[in-house]
């Protein structure tokens, strides 16, 4: 396995990335991180990755010990600075957190969601359902939170909001993107999403909203875990 990215992404973050080189090395090896890639276990070989990002090693070993302490690398003895696994217990209770928060802000949200809101998260939900013929499990997740930003974003309890971004933004640095463990759950989000887009738009309940929205989360986490569950590996 070659150490290192290839040369146009290097091209970008000389071109097109501001801040210190500590900074522009921390996006960079982030970004390919939650991309997926360096997948868990890589090994980061700084003087690699500052020879590609066109670096010297002082500030991509600062970004690297940055990354550390999200968790996103971690050292091991005689191997140096790694790319962290997920760990599946912080993925679980984050996402029934978010299940519930989210559940939340989308029902509270729902009577301020107009109808420019609905074209936009179905144009959103329509890319989505377009990316299953080739799918790219990065983009539909991205497209994924899109989607949901449109519907809970008009919240109008501010608590609540910043528990929801807090949700994503722990998702994110977990580098999750559980639609590339569980491909098939994605032809079953695009249709909840429209069916959640169908209540919202017919003036539901707030508690049918709240239950839809959260099953919905639900349903991706069972899913996550029935395929990462070695019980259910077993001849």
């Amino acid at each position: 396995m070659t150490e290192t990215a290839t040369a146009p992404a290097a091209a970008t973050i000389a071109d097109g990335t501001t801040g210190s080189k500590s900074e522009q090395a921390y996006q960079a090896i982030k970004a390919r991180i939650v991309e997926g890639t360096y997948t868990p276990g890589y090994r980061l070989v700084l003087a690699a990755i500052a020879k590609d990002l066109g670096f010297s090693v002082v500030p991509v070993r600062e970004a690297i010990r940055r990354l550390e302490a999200e968790n996103l690398v971690k050292f091991e003895r005689n191997v140096g600075a790694t790319v962290a696994g997920i760990d599946p217990t912080e993925y679980l209770y984050t996402m029934q957190t978010l299940s519930i928060v989210e559940g939340a802000a989308t029902a509270l949200s729902a009577p301020l969601v107009g109808e420019a809101d609905i074209a936009r998260a179905r144009a959103v939900n329509a890319e989505m359902r377009e990316c299953l013929k080739h799918f790219d499990p990065v983009r539909f997740t991205r497209l994924n939170q899109d989607f949901h930003s449109v519907l809970f974003e008009h919240c109008p309890n501010p608590h609540i909001l910043d528990l929801v971004h807090r949700g994503w933004n722990r998702l994110a640095s977990l580098r999750s993107s559980t639609f590339r463990f569980v491909p098939g759950r994605a032809h079953e989000s695009v249709d909840e999403h429209e069916a959640l887009l169908k209540l919202i738009e017919t003036g539901a309940d707030a508690d049918t909203i709240e239950k839809a929205a959260r099953l919905h989360r639900s349903a991706t986490l069972d899913a996550y875990l029935s395929q990462t569950n070695p019980q259910d590996n077993t001849p």
